[in-house]
């Protein structure tokens, strides 16, 4: 593996019985890269991502992240590696203990990693989450209700990086906003991406999206990946009539 791979997916397939809703996804992840994986509904994105963070176990398939055998390694090198790699979720409010108040939902990423961060130290840590992804120190005593959609993502997006992580998942963080909210969202995202030189995996069905965000691009269909490659470019001369058809029906997003 070279050193600047991040991530290696190696002929992932998962199977539900007879059916198969992901067949043999290779695709590779550099360091401070953010790639796209772009499709319809079903088209087995999310199911990707969740079989790279062992979410879910492959049929068949390997996953790589640093070096390391993410679907065979031991329950204590898998418990450190989870605080390495973390996910957005689509759902901003499905994402949140309703009953949790944002100071419990942002701490509690440090409680089960045994982080030892108490009083002063951790409240001074939850502030810098909270300034990190624009929300008033105020929020750390409200519940998830008290937010709208695109305040209840940013708080979902600061517990994602609490501990830091190397690599996120953005399982469609903006599907479930409205187009100018999930804009500032994602703006957000590219600058706390650079910020941090996180590596990205950005899960889509827009390719206006993709292209603005994404450094590479990767095209699902039925489960398969149909064409791949520099975002910008595939976007202006796409090779598959599927992805072709996708470019086709998607509204432009414009997002600065």
């Amino acid at each position: 593996m070279q050193a600047k791979t991040l991530i290696r997916a190696e002929g992932l397939t998962k199977q539900y019985g007879t059916q198969t809703v992901v067949h043999d996804v290779s695709f590779d992840i550099e360091h401070g890269e953010i790639l796209g994986l772009v499709g319809e509904s079903g088209s087995g994105k999310s199911t990707v991502a969740r079989m790279l963070l062992k979410l879910i176990e492959p049929t068949s398939g390997a996953v790589h992240f640093d070096g390391i055998d993410v679907l065979h390694a031991p329950t204590s090198e898998l418990r450190h590696l989870r605080r390495r790699m973390q996910i957005v979720f689509q759902d901003p409010y499905a994402a949140l203990n309703p009953r949790m108040r944002v100071r419990q939902i942002l701490a509690e990423p440090f409680h089960i990693h045994k982080q030892a961060l108490h009083g002063a130290e951790l409240e001074a840590k939850l502030i810098d989450l909270l300034d990190e992804v624009q929300l008033g120190h105020s929020a750390l005593s409200r519940y998830p209700h008290e937010f709208s959609g695109g305040q209840r993502q940013r708080i979902n997006i600061a517990r994602a990086l609490a501990l830091r992580p190397e690599f996120l998942v953005l399982d469609e963080p903006v599907s479930a906003l409205d187009v100018s909210v999930g804009a500032q969202i994602i703006n957000l995202l590219r600058d706390l991406q650079k910020a941090h030189g996180l590596t990205c995996l950005f899960i889509s069905h827009s390719m206006p999206l993709v292209r603005y965000l994404c450094d590479r691009v990767a095209v699902m269909q039925r489960g398969s990946i149909v064409e791949m490659g520099e975002a910008v470019s595939l976007c202006e001369n796409p090779q598959q009539p599927y992805t072709q058809a996708l470019i086709a029906a998607t509204p432009e997003f414009s997002v600065k």
